[in-house]
C-alpha cells in the first residue's frame, strides 16, 4: 500500500492557523511570518497532497470540502504533539524523581505503599520506568530498584527485602493435582524467571528434590508474567515472598508446599556512590528504606 509522504510540520502549523482564521494575513499575524510566507507554503501543501485546501474569494478564504475533512486530522495531531512535548518536556520547579527497577517489584511491593509517600510529600512527582535486566544505572536516573546480591561496583546499595523461595500456584491446579511433595512437582509444569541465578534448581537443591527435572517447562523474562501464568493454573512458579505477599492474602496463588529456602538475593534500592542525591530522591529514598523495615501488617500511621 503506498502512503503519501508527510509534509512538513510548518506547513501543517501554517495550515491550521490559516484555515482556522480563514485569513492568511491573520494567521501570518500570529505565525509572526509575512502574509507571502503563508500564502507561498499552503500553495506548497496544496501542490505535495495534490488537491486544494482552500478556495481564494475577493473577500477572504473558504475551505473545500478537502481542507475541510483535512483541518480536525491536523488539528488533532498537532495537540497531541503539543501535549505530550508539554507533558514530557516542560521545565518545572520539582521535576519528578526518576526511578528505575522490577515491575514485579512495583505492582506487589512498591505500589500499594506509595499513596503513604503521596500523603506525606503531595508536592512530589515520580517517574517510574520498569526494566528488565541489571545494567549500569543510567545517569538520569535518580535511585533503580534492583534484585540481586547488594554489591555492585561503584553503587550504595540499601536492601528493601528479606526473601524467601517457595512453589506458588493456583488453588485450581492443586484440586485437579494435588501437590503434598516435592516429588509431586515432576507431574506439574514448572515456571522460570531467566536472569534470577536462585531459580528452581536451586530451589530443588536446597531442599533435596533430584526426582524432578529443573530444566523442564515455561520460561519468562519476568516474574510477573510467571506468576499470572500460575495464577491461571498452567503451571507451578518460585514465589518470592516480598512479591508474592499479596496474591497469597488475596487468594489469587496457595503455597502446596512447607518447605521454603532463604533467597542470597533480595531487592535492593540503589543509588550512584560519592554523588549526593537533590532533596526530593532524598525524601523518597528515606521513606523507602524505612518502609522496607517497617514489619508486616503494621498499620501506615494516619496522616490526617
Amino acid at each position: 500500500m503506498n502512503h503519501k509522504a508527510l509534509p512538513p510540520l510548518n506547513w501543517l502549523c501554517t495550515f491550521e492557523a490559516s484555515a482556522r482564521r480563514l485569513n492568511f494575513t491573520h494567521a501570518a499575524q500570529e505565525l509572526c511570518l509575512t502574509q507571502g510566507a503563508v500564502s507561498q507554503q499552503m500553495r506548497l501543501l496544496e501542490d505535495h497532497l495534490g488537491v486544494t485546501l482552500f478556495k481564494r474569494l475577493p473577500r477572504g478564504l473558504s475551505l473545500t470540502e478537502e481542507g475541510q475533512s483535512y483541518l480536525p486530522v491536523v488539528q488533532d495531531a498537532i495537540s497531541r504533539l503539543a501535549a505530550g512535548t508539554s507533558e514530557l518536556f516542560s521545565q518545572s520547579d520539582n521535576p519528578p524523581i526518576k526511578i528505575r527497577g522490577s515491575l514485579s517489584f512495583f505492582i506487589h511491593w512498591l505500589a500499594p505503599r506509595l499513596a503513604d509517600f503521596k500523603a506525606r510529600h503531595p508536592h512530589i512527582d515520580i517517574r517510574y520506568i520498569s526494566n528488565l535486566w541489571v545494567k549500569d544505572i543510567d545517569d538520569e536516573d535518580d535511585l533503580e530498584i534492583r534484585w540481586g546480591n547488594g554489591r555492585w561496583p561503584g553503587l550504595t546499595s540499601s536492601r528493601l527485602t528479606w526473601d524467601e523461595l517457595f512453589p506458588v500456584c493456583s488453588p485450581a491446579l492443586v484440586a485437579r493435582s494435588p501437590i503434598t511433595t516435592t516429588a509431586d512437582l515432576a507431574a506439574h509444569t514448572l515456571l522460570h524467571v531467566m536472569g534470577y541465578e536462585e531459580g528452581w534448581g536451586y530451589w530443588l537443591s536446597m531442599v533435596g528434590e533430584d526426582r524432578v527435572n529443573p530444566s523442564r517447562g515455561m520460561q519468562f523474562d519476568t516474574l510477573l508474567a510467571s506468576l499470572r501464568i500460575a495464577e491461571l493454573g498452567q503451571g507451578v512458579a518460585l514465589g518470592r515472598s516480598s512479591i508474592v505477599e499479596d496474591l497469597l492474602q488475596e487468594g489469587r496463588l496457595i503455597a502446596p508446599l512447607s518447605q521454603r529456602v532463604e533467597a542470597g538475593e533480595s531487592f535492593y534500592l540503589v543509588r550512584r556512590s560519592g554523588i549526593d542525591l537533590s532533596p526530593d530522591p532524598e525524601l523518597f529514598s528515606t521513606w523507602l528504606i524505612e518502609e522496607a523495615i517497617r514489619p508486616i501488617n503494621t498499620p501506615i500511621p494516619d496522616l490526617q
